[in-house]
């Protein structure tokens, strides 16, 4: 996709009148050129626009962000320290991208001083993995006098029975077999769950013991023992999310321009932006049946384990 085409789907849904918000994610997506014409067009159009990123190439757009300005910035943060962080999130020919993140946080507050602006709000990812489950605590007070909001992500998982349930289900539904669910098939859940716990849970009372100190999110929000331990051993576990809204508030485009309705699991293609706009597509035959189904059959069984259902 072209950054001009982006720019053109824009306008497009600023002339019919809607005005949603534009998350950009990837892989990185400050890799991609343009990127930051798209985020002060959405933004001059009135579209809430928020990115997440792990901080590659910030540093030189931090000016431009601060006087769009962007209006949420989330950073992947996966440790306190260099040896954790950079342990959980590795980069490409032995960089260290905990140095980028500290010195992307610092040109950030300078950058909204210099702009008189509090945007964009600056807001910490964690995703909870082996690496960091022990160091909750230690990441919120590492970054709680720089970052306005932290996110912690229980990461989202598939077993094989799920993943075999899954084919079968989504194929009976749409006619093809799925592939995409089974990149999410792995053993990097959370094994020291009494741990996990007692971490999520003094995080929450810290950001609790102050208006000063920054919120917690906890996506899902689920923090017991018990809840926790069900949570990474029985994916069929649903913990009250049993519908998902996404698919009638949020549409996914791929790199190649692909649109989907589902929000981690892009195997259901409703048609391509280079050739339709999202106007077009939103109410298409495509995208009207895959409504239907999750809203008389019920979720799939990847669904469980998933941003669009559980942190939507």
């Amino acid at each position: 996709m072209s950054p001009e085409r982006y720019l053109a789907l824009l306008e497009d849904l600023h002339e019919h009148g809607h005005h949603p918000s534009v998350y950009l994610w990837g892989g990185e997506p400050t890799m991609y050129p343009g990127w930051l014409d798209i985020v002060e067009r959405s933004t001059a159009l009135k579209m809430p626009t928020s990115i997440v990123t792990n901080a590659t190439r910030l540093l030189p757009a931090v000016d431009r962000l601060a006087a769009a300005p962007l209006f949420l910035l989330q950073i992947s943060i996966d440790g306190h320290s260099a040896e954790t962080h950079n342990a959980a999130r590795p980069s490409a020919a032995g960089g260290d991208n905990y140095k980028v993140i500290q010195e992307a946080l610092s040109a950030v507050q300078e950058a909204k001083r210099a702009h008189g602006t509090k945007l964009p709000l600056v807001a910490a990812l964690t995703t909870i993995s082996s690496a960091n489950v022990d160091h909750l605590v230690d990441i919120y007070e590492a970054y709680k006098d720089r970052v306005d909001l932290f996110v912690y992500y229980l990461s989202w998982w598939i077993d094989e029975d799920s993943a075999k349930a899954h084919d079968e289900d989504f194929s009976r539904r749409f006619g093809f077999t799925p592939k995409l669910h089974w990149g999410w098939v792995g053993d990097w859940t959370i094994k020291d769950h009494e741990t996990l716990s007692t971490q999520l849970k003094e995080v929450l009372r810290r950001s609790r013991s102050s208006w000063h100190n920054p919120p917690v999110n906890v996506i899902p929000n689920i923090t017991e023992l018990t809840d926790l331990r069900q949570y990474y051993t029985d994916h069929q576990a649903n913990f009250g999310y049993d519908q998902c809204i996404s698919i009638y508030q949020a549409v996914e485009l791929d790199s190649n321009g692909d649109m989907s309705p589902c929000r981690d699991y892009h195997d259901y293609i409703v048609g391509n932006v280079k050739e339709h706009t999202i106007t077009e597509l939103w109410n298409s035959e495509a995208y009207r049946r895959f409504r239907a189904s999750l809203y008389t059959e019920g979720l799939m069984p990847s669904c469980t384990r998933c941003c669009g259902l559980m942190g939507y």
